[in-house]
């Protein structure tokens, strides 16, 4: 079947190029056919959304949870279609859709972490920031990632965040390694509400729910002295554009209890979902794992 991934590669390759290119209204409205589509086909991602909906949204009604589910959809297929000119594009047309309102100075070389939750915008927040570092002589951004399942798209990937200076750093990187990054005073993206596995993973409440959470924020700020402000990238009331707002340091930020500051960094991205519910990643299982005895939540 090497023949056949290879040509889908291909073509997937190409669909990104052409769309890169094509005029951004007509994108979105691709996108958003797309996520229709999505809505609307039987699939095992489609159960996940709605399982984690009506986990964290129990007081919606039937209907309600239906528009959300279709709205978070659309959202999901347009930013799919984008990430063609978020990859692919030029600086300038990254930055025509994304604009970055920050409450840091940027550039001024402290060591930081920019903890950026799971929204449709992410990729956009993250490549608008490297575009403006590489114009301004700022220092890079790094992002934390994880390995994909397709290598050719694992390594195009990289590339493609890569190529206005920043760096991809694989999560199982050395920790060395990732806090000279940081005390250099490069831009760390880390996206935390993610469930990776039980190492360095604590249960602490995430919608009233135990939910598996890396701690890894809580252990890189306290061993690299890093400040931690939230990132998130979210539609303009036109809805077309982003804006990726940088919030100032997290007060009192890390302490020395790891898993009190994992609970409170899921509190604070909570916080924002809630605000833009349709624009979070439902489609991960964000509640993959449980705690020991307690039975699964996709089943």
């Amino acid at each position: 079947m090497t023949w056949l991934q290879n040509g889908l590669n291909f073509l997937a390759l190409n669909l990104l190029r052409v769309f890169a290119f094509l005029p951004y209204a007509f994108t979105i409205r691709v996108g958003y056919g797309l996520g229709w589509l999505a809505a609307h086909i039987p699939n095992e991602r489609a159960k996940v959304v709605k399982t984690n909906l009506r986990l964290c949204f129990p007081d919606l009604s039937e209907e309600q949870m239906n528009a959300l589910t279709l709205e978070h959809w659309k959202l999901f297929g347009r930013s799919v279609i984008e990430r063609s000119r978020i990859w692919l594009g030029s600086g300038r047309q990254i930055t025509d859709i994304v604009t970055i309102n920050s409450a840091i100075t940027l550039g001024d070389r402290k060591p930081r972490l920019l903890i950026n939750p799971h929204f449709v915008g992410l990729e956009g927040g993250f490549m608008a920031l490297s575009v403006l570092a590489s114009q301004h002589d700022w220092p890079r951004g790094a992002g934390l990632y994880q390995n994909m399942k397709n290598p050719f798209f694992n390594q195009k990937m990289i590339q493609w965040r890569n190529r206005f200076g920043g760096k991809s750093i694989e999560r199982q990187s050395r920790l060395r390694d990732l806090i000279r990054e940081i005390q250099t005073g490069n831009f760390i993206f880390i996206a935390p509400d993610i469930d990776l596995g039980l190492r360095d993973s604590v249960f602490v409440p995430f919608f009233g729910i135990q939910t598996n959470t890396i701690t890894s924020v809580s252990r890189l700020a306290r061993l690299s002295g890093a400040e931690v402000c939230l990132m998130t990238t979210t539609l303009n009331l036109d809805r077309m554009g982003y804006t990726c707002n940088i919030s100032a340091p997290l007060p009192n930020f890390p302490t020395d209890h790891v898993e009190a500051d994992t609970a409170r960094l899921n509190k604070y991205i909570e916080e924002l979902v809630r605000a833009r519910p349709a624009e979070y990643y439902w489609v991960h299982k964000r509640f993959k794992h449980r705690p020991p005895g307690d039975p699964s939540l996709y089943n």
